[in-house]
């Protein structure tokens, strides 16, 4: 039997933090609650959980700047950021400090919980995946792309020679496209397939996390070379074949 999933929401709004807790709770995870950041991050750092719902605005700490600090310390914990902000400034703000995903107020429970399994799911592939290849014969495979070079179970990326940093969800689109090059997917289909889920108007997450991916692979991201555009059908990776080391 698979343990119960913990979860730590931090929300400063009474009733939406209650609203949620609840919820989750009917859903089957185990849930801590916090109305701060500072004492999120303190909870999470004592008692590690499998996911952090964090709130945009709250006092002491902000969904940013605690996102900001787990990432800086290494901490891959899935994030779904709440944000009461629809500007997309705020939306990329939130995924290029680290955040896995978000949700604008006011949401839907359905698609909150949703999000959370999506979320829960890809961390436990992630593991097996990480755990089966670090077993196999291919564990020391390179992916080889030209200039790019993947390495699966180190989760390193490297373009030139250098290494890059990259989030789960960086890595885990970059590996989608570098284990299929030349085929072209649409923002649903990558939705779907990285992600875990599929929802109309969430879309733009995926423009999002193309544009970091070029912004640390090309040379000039405004005239992309390896992850390209296919207009009005979505993106590839370029078709120079991908070989093994």
């Amino acid at each position: 039997m698979n343990p119960v999933k913990r979860i730590l929401v931090a929300e400063d709004q009474t009733d939406i933090r209650d609203l949620l807790v609840l919820n989750l709770r009917a859903a089957g995870y185990e849930v801590s609650e916090t109305r701060d950041g500072l004492s999120a991050l303190a909870q999470h750092t004592e008692t590690p959980c499998d996911l952090l719902v964090l709130d945009l605005m709250m006092p002491g700490l902000d969904g940013l700047e605690l996102c900001k600090t787990l990432r800086a310390k290494g901490d891959t914990t899935p994030i779904l950021m709440l944000t009461a902000k629809a500007t997309e400034l705020d939306r990329v703000l939130g995924l290029e400090l680290g955040a896995d995903d978000y949700l604008t107020k006011p949401f839907s429970l359905a698609e909150l919980l949703a999000r959370v399994k999506a979320l829960l799911r890809r961390a436990d592939q992630l593991r097996v995946a990480l755990a089966a290849q670090a077993s196999s014969n291919d564990a020391s495979t390179t992916l080889v792309n030209g200039e790019l070079e993947i390495q699966p179970v180190k989760r390193l990326v490297k373009v030139q020679g250098e290494p890059q940093d990259f989030t789960a969800l960086e890595f885990d689109l970059l590996m989608h496209f570098a284990q299929h090059p030349g085929h072209v997917y649409s923002r649903a289909q990558l939705l779907s397939a990285v992600w875990g889920y599929s929802h109309d108007g969430y879309e733009h997450t995926v423009t999002t996390h193309i544009n970091r991916l070029r912004a640390k692979l090309e040379t000039d991201p405004l005239k992309p070379e390896i992850i390209l555009t296919v207009r009005g059908a979505g993106y590839k990776m370029r078709e120079c074949p991908v070989t093994k080391a």
